[in-house]
């Protein structure tokens, strides 16, 4: 056998050899680009979002969906509809009721506390969590939805428009107090929010808080 390999090696010239080789390199290089580029194309139709976490479920998906859908309507302070325009919360609450059915407090302090919500670590994040920031020299003073890749969407100030911001930037970054996560699943259990959201709610805040709440529930 091995008579008849250097037998064929000898009447191979060189340059064919090296062609052989070039080739069978190529081959190989190919096949790790195919490969690769079948990696992403899988990744990305796993996040359904064009990158967004991979751990986003798809009705998380559907929230971040939704929040895109209000991109571009104007602040409005204690504004709660696309018709009129949002404040911040007014915008997380919206959000949330026409996904999900799952109706939040009204003001951004109140989403934080509500009970029910997971607090979050901010390198846990997933699409979907509600984020909340210190702007007014108040711990939960401001809220936005997270995206992901350190993105988030709100209803930021007068005179601006629901937009996308980089938690990054040295402003949001600074000034980042925490975040919360829906129970989705539990949410789902209970149908729509009118009876979760009152268990959910109004356990353990003022009577005032209740009443407020309750007149928003209506």
């Amino acid at each position: 056998m091995l008579h008849v390999l250097k037998r064929t090696c000898n009447r191979v010239p060189l340059h064919g050899i090296l062609f052989l080789v070039l080739a069978g390199a190529s081959f190989a290089a190919s096949s790790q680009v195919v490969d690769a580029r079948h990696r992403r194309i899988a990744v990305s139709a796993d996040t359904g979002e064009g990158g967004f976490g991979l751990r986003a479920s798809t009705k998380e998906l559907d929230l971040v969906r939704s929040a895109k859908t209000l991109l571009g309507v104007p602040y409005r302070f204690g504004g709660n509809s696309e018709h009129r325009g949002f404040d911040c919360s007014g915008f997380t609450r919206r959000v949330f009721e026409m996904t999900f059915g799952l109706v939040l407090p009204r003001r951004a302090r109140d989403q934080a506390s509500m009970q029910g919500l997971l607090p979050v670590r901010r390198r846990d994040l997933e699409p979907g969590d509600l984020v909340f920031f210190n702007t007014r020299e108040q711990e939960y003073s401001h809220v936005g939805i997270y995206l992901g890749d350190d993105k988030f969407i709100h209803s930021p100030r007068s005179g601006a428009v629901v937009r996308i911001d980089d938690m990054n930037v040295d402003y949001w970054s600074h000034r980042f107090t925490g975040a919360r996560r829906a129970p989705i699943q539990e949410v789902e259990r209970n149908g729509t929010s009118a009876s979760f959201a009152s268990s959910v709610l109004l356990d353990g805040t003022s009577s005032e808080e209740q009443k407020l709440n309750q007149e928003y529930l209506r």
